[in-house]
């Protein structure tokens, strides 16, 4: 029983995907831990970047509204009057309404809710003409340490009302006279401190990770509630001012009495402030858990599964599929005769497998129908598309030898249009006799001898034709239409360029082949569309040939149709340089019946 497939089968199948299997589950389970975390680090990392883009985008243009304030024209003559002494009192009333009324401007037209008011210690604030500033915090820390960006506090001098009721954050920058370049106070820009509360309170890592903005001296910068997060908050501030100095931004790992916390930030040297986040680590990787075991359980349940199907797919199929394997061999070969003796014996309603065998078999001998049928389909395939290359030409020059006929009865030539219908006649019984697909190179000659006759009538002196003509070759058959094309474009192509066209026609038995040579001085084909065409009719793209238009159908037409005849026995050769002509040699081998 050991040694029976069905039990190697089994061993083998045990081996070999049972240990990788498994190896490969926990392989993925590590691996896909290590990428969900790298992804939510990065996704909390990029979480912070656009609450810190955010926070830039606003300060930038604080501090544009500042500049600007401090190079207006009303600002400007607002601090000329504070420096002159001797300025008159309503000079200076009517320029702080002057003042007031530009930044109130601002106030109106700016969707964050900005406001401004200058300060000086003569005049106090531009709306109160309080003092009481000077006791404040931000200004401490403006007058001693220079810090331009203040924290959360609420400002009485504001002309609007709501604000002064609510807390804002303000960007201070002196106030100076620019033609003297003295310093009479200060400007301060207030924005609401909620424009960045609201946004940075939106963000939560985990179930009760937050983040905060802070200034170096660890103050909450919008006025915060850090709650029972402070000292992990410090203990953060304080690593990434010693250890991480260096960095704008990272993740530090943090363990306080027994919890491992991770902090997070990202710094704003502009306003020497700080982006900390803070969240328990397992709360932050709680889904990497719940996903690797419940990879684990489902890879589990699959592998069962896997084992269950494979013991029972195994048992009793390999003998039917042996015997047909032998049988797709002798099909590969296209032995089908062979391939029918060699198919397993079912009963009919056996199994699956017996349904297999009897289809594969019908497939056989369907196949080897087909495969006869489509011979038959491609040869009638083949002749028609020569008919249809061959009837592509008549149209075209039935059309044009009936406009010369029809200009020399215009000029009452009678003689001549008798010539040319008789002419044309001996064209036409020639074209319509489609019963003969090869004719004789004398045939094709005289054909072209009439045609030529017709052009002459045309074209008159512009046209010089020669034909050097072999007389081994004569009796040789070519495919039937194949110089006419060549000649008619060598004769348009060539007037195009000079308005003379001189053309050649040889024919030629060299080396058992016969060779057909068109030459014109026309105006050349290029580098690009010779290669193309060649690609072609090398490809035997027959269906793009049928479909094609403009300069070169005629010469498609020709190549196709010998491709058609001669299949890979074909040469030829295309010599043509824009501007010096054309010559176009078919070397075709020898059919004489």
């Amino acid at each position: 029983m050991f040694y029976s497939l069905r039990s190697r089968l089994m061993l083998i199948f045990s081996v070999l995907l049972i240990v990788p299997f498994t190896a490969g589950i926990f392989i993925l389970s590590n691996e896909s831990g290590k990428l969900l975390q790298r992804q939510i680090e990065t996704s909390t990392t990029q979480t912070i970047d656009q609450f810190a883009s955010h926070v830039a985008t606003l300060l930038k243009q604080v501090e544009d509204i500042g500049t600007q304030v401090m190079s207006n024209r009303t600002t400007q003559e607002w601090t000329a009057m504070q420096l002159n002494a001797d300025t008159t009192q309503a000079d200076r009333v009517l320029a702080k309404q002057r003042m007031r009324e530009f930044f109130s401007s601002y106030a109106v037209n700016n969707s964050n809710g900005i406001t401004i008011s200058a300060f000086t210690e003569r005049t106090g604030g531009l709306w109160t003409q309080d003092n009481s500033y000077l006791l404040s915090e931000w200004y401490s820390q403006y007058k001693q340490k220079n810090i331009r960006w203040t924290n959360a506090h609420k400002d009485p001098d504001q002309a609007d009302l709501i604000m002064t009721a609510r807390e804002v954050n303000s960007f201070l920058l002196p106030l100076v006279n620019l033609q003297s370049l003295r310093e009479v106070g200060f400007v301060k820009i207030n924005y609401p401190t909620d424009v960045l509360k609201d946004a940075i309170e939106k963000i939560r890592f985990g179930e009760t990770g937050r983040v905060f903005l802070l200034s170096l001296e660890g103050k909450s910068v919008l006025g915060q509630d850090f709650g029972g997060n402070r000292e992990i908050v410090q203990s953060g501030l304080a690593s990434i001012q010693t250890q991480y100095s260096e960095q704008t931004s990272g993740i530090i790992p943090i363990q306080r009495e027994g919890v491992r916390y991770l902090v997070f930030f990202r710094k704003l040297p502009d306003q020497d402030w700080m982006i900390v986040g803070e969240v328990p680590k397992v709360e932050l990787y709680r889904q990497i858990g719940n996903i690797r075991q419940t990879l684990l359980l489902v890879s589990a349940a699959l592998l069962l599964v896997v084992v269950i199907v494979a013991f029972w797919i195994s048992s009793g199929i390999t003998k039917p599929l042996s015997a047909m394997a032998r049988a797709m061999k002798h099909v590969e070969r296209g032995e089908f005769g062979a391939a029918v003796k060699m198919m397993p014996r079912v009963r009919r309603g056996h199994s699956e497998v017996g349904f297999v065998t009897r289809v594969f078999e019908r497939m056989t001998d369907r196949l080897r129908y087909l495969i006869e049928t489509e011979f038959e389909t491609n040869m009638r395939r083949k002749n028609a598309e020569y008919k249809a290359l061959l009837l592509q030409i008549n149209p075209h020059f039935y059309n044009n030898t009936l406009e010369i006929i029809s200009g020399l009865a215009a000029m009452k030539r009678e003689d001549l249009v008798m010539d040319a219908t008789e002419a044309l006649g001996k064209m036409m019984r020639y074209s319509l006799n489609l019963n003969n697909d090869l004719v004789r190179v004398k045939e094709e000659t005289d054909y072209l001898r009439d045609y030529l006759f017709i052009l002459k009538l045309r074209y008159g002196d512009k046209l010089t034709v020669t034909m050097e003509e072999d007389p081994a070759a004569d009796r040789l058959r070519i495919p039937k239409f194949i110089l006419q094309p060549l000649i008619e474009n060598a004769v348009k192509y060539s007037l195009e360029k000079d308005g003379a066209a001189v053309v050649s026609v040889t024919t030629a038995l060299e080396d058992d082949r016969l060779r057909l040579t068109v030459r014109d001085n026309g105006i050349g084909m290029s580098a690009e569309l010779v290669r193309d065409l060649m690609a072609e009719v090398r490809a035997s793209e027959s269906a793009s040939i049928l479909n094609s238009e403009g300069y070169s159908i005629g010469l498609r037409n020709v190549l196709s149709r010998c491709r058609l005849s001669y299949g890979d026995s074909l040469r030829f050769q295309l010599d043509s340089k824009p501007g010096e002509g054309t010559a176009m040699t078919l070397d075709l081998p020898i059919v004489r019946g």
